[in-house]
């Protein structure tokens, strides 16, 4: 490599075809006078770059338009002194592709703010370090492993647990979920220790915590089988372009988590209530035919390359007529739960149970709907629809103990899975539920509620799924009402779902999560306890 040095800059030549120049500012320092030269090899992935802002061209030429950056330097010698600030200017292109777009172009469109970090060495004996400052939390693609065996690649993720990139080790998201685990280990130990007082009959240890635990640890490490493969089927998830800015940086995380810890969860629940249970069995298949719907939802959405897959009345259709079948194999099949409860209604006294004939069918229909598109409205940010089901979960599987201990297992077990899938989905996740995992996650509440008759525990429970829906229920209304009154439509919200709407608002992602979290346990407590008073 020859190079060629001027007074005013520093060039080095790689061959014909590649060229790069840098144009370095240094101060002269009181001990000695050097000058920084830096080999970069343009075909070369940078590792732990960090955009801080957008680069802008300084060159009135097309040919730079799209390849220059300002990096912001701060270096520090071996023999421990500190060099000042240096800005170095980059120009990089390349004569034979000058009609290819290179991977900083399509950075350099972005919105927002850029900026980067670079470390050049580790170790004490290297002659320096580098580091170029973030200002903003948006990232740039990260290194890959390059393997297209599945399970190579799983062996290298167990081998990096505990030294994954940072964005994976985020504290804020770890502490979040040792809070919620915290919480749902004490709620269950607490009912299993007083379950025989609710149920009057010996119910085995561990009742619920056992299958809570055993799909939390079996969909925890299934991932990390899972989550590299379908990383490298390319199954990424589409960004909805209209949503928060920062959301951009998720569109090269990958989607249909839900295809590992649904199936794990429905397993447990059959395994260790046992497989004569009928309300199990009705339930799992409801789940899963919801799983289906989304699965095809997800495969059209990946295939198309957009932000929905299935049109909305495809869906409803879909999800009216599961529920429909469900409803019609709940009024002929015999169920073991007291009083034969098909079309009753649990409430609290005085109410005590409601017969509602021929209206359970419509309830029905219209829960497995509610449930569905409540739960994936909510699936916007990483960790909120997981937490919030696993303890809605938890909360129905209280209120159906004394009606069916065995769909309270049913609750346990989809809980534990949900939890064990955090470990993948906490900020900043590493994978989405999708379509798949939502719409399932809400076919398996609103059957749960179907079987026992305790809807009203439903709706409580699910609190924060019915608040995001009607969030966006009022912000087209309010649009509409007001572009028919006025000519031009005003929002109620910055952004519907309402957990954008705080978002926009200032609050960041753990922060939102965290308080949904709270206002989910408080729920789940209070609908355990209604459906306590209610049997």
């Amino acid at each position: 490599m020859a190079s060629l040095l001027s007074p005013n800059s520093s060039s080095f030549s790689f061959g014909s075809n590649h060229l790069l120049s840098f144009t370095v500012i240094i101060p002269a320092l009181p001990f000695s006078f050097g000058l920084v030269m830096l080999s970069i090899n343009h075909h070369h992935h940078l590792s732990r770059i960090r955009l801080s802002r957008p680069p802008k061209p300084f060159s009135s030429s097309p040919l730079y338009s799209n390849s220059f950056h300002n990096f912001k330097l701060n270096g520090s010698s071996a023999g421990g002194r500190r060099l000042r600030h240096k800005i170095v200017q980059v120009r990089a292109f390349d004569e034979d592709l000058s009609g290819v777009s290179s991977p900083l172009d399509d950075w350099a469109n972005n919105d927002g703010a850029a900026g980067y970090m670079l470390l050049s060495s580790d170790g004490e004996d290297s002659d320096g370090e580098y580091i170029i400052n973030p200002v903003t939390d948006m990232e740039l693609p990260t290194a890959k492993v390059s393997t297209n065996d599945a399970l190579t690649l799983t062996a290298h993720r167990l081998a990096m647990i505990g030294r994954a990139p940072r964005k994976r080790r985020n504290k804020l998201g770890t502490l979040i979920n040792l809070c919620l685990l915290a919480f749902l280990t004490v709620l269950l130990l607490f009912v299993d220790w007083c379950a025989w007082k609710i149920v009057r009959l010996p119910l085995e240890p561990f009742y619920l915590c056992r299958p809570f635990f055993i799909s939390a640890v079996l969909v925890s490490f299934l991932g990390y089988l899972c989550v590299p493969l379908l990383s490298e089927l390319r199954i990424h998830q589409n960004i909805w372009k209209e949503g928060p800015l920062r959301h951009s940086k998720k569109r090269a995380s990958p989607t249909m988590g839900g295809l590992f810890f649904v199936p794990i969860g429905v397993g447990v629940a059959k395994f260790v209530a046992g497989f004569s249970s009928v309300e199990v069995s009705g339930t799992a298949v409801a789940t899963l035919a919801f799983a289906t719907i989304g699965l095809l939802d997800d495969i059209v959405t990946v295939i198309k390359n957009r932000n929905s897959g299935l049109s909305v009345w495809v869906k409803i259709f879909l999800e009216v007529a599961v529920g429909t079948c469900f409803s019609f194999w709940l009024h002929t099949t015999s169920i073991s739960s007291p009083y034969s409860m098909k079309m009753l209604v649990a409430l609290p006294a005085p109410l005590g149970l409601i017969c509602l004939g021929k209206y359970y069918s419509l309830l029905t229909s219209f829960c497995f709907v509610s449930m569905g598109n409540g739960i994936n409205l909510t699936d916007g940010l990483d960790g909120l629809a997981a937490g919030t089901a696993a303890l809605a979960f938890v909360g129905m599987s209280i209120a159906v103990l004394p009606i069916c201990p065995e769909l309270a297992i049913f609750g346990a077990s989809m809980a534990g899975a949900c939890f064990g899938f955090l470990l993948h989905n906490r900020y900043k996740a590493s994978v989405f539920m999708g379509d798949t995992g939502s719409l399932a996650l809400g076919g398996a509440l609103a059957a749960m509620a179907a079987c026992s008759g305790m809807f009203l525990p439903l709706f409580i429970s699910s609190g924060i799924f019915f608040l995001d829906a009607s969030s966006v229920i009022m912000q087209v209304l309010y649009f509409k009402t007001t572009k028919r009154m006025r000519g031009d439509g005003c929002r109620l919200f910055r952004m519907a779902p309402i957990h954008h709407h705080l978002e926009l608002c200032g609050l960041k992602e753990p922060v939102i999560v965290a308080g949904a979290y709270v206002i989910s346990g408080v729920l789940a407590l209070f609908a355990g306890y209604v459906g306590l008073i209610s049997a």
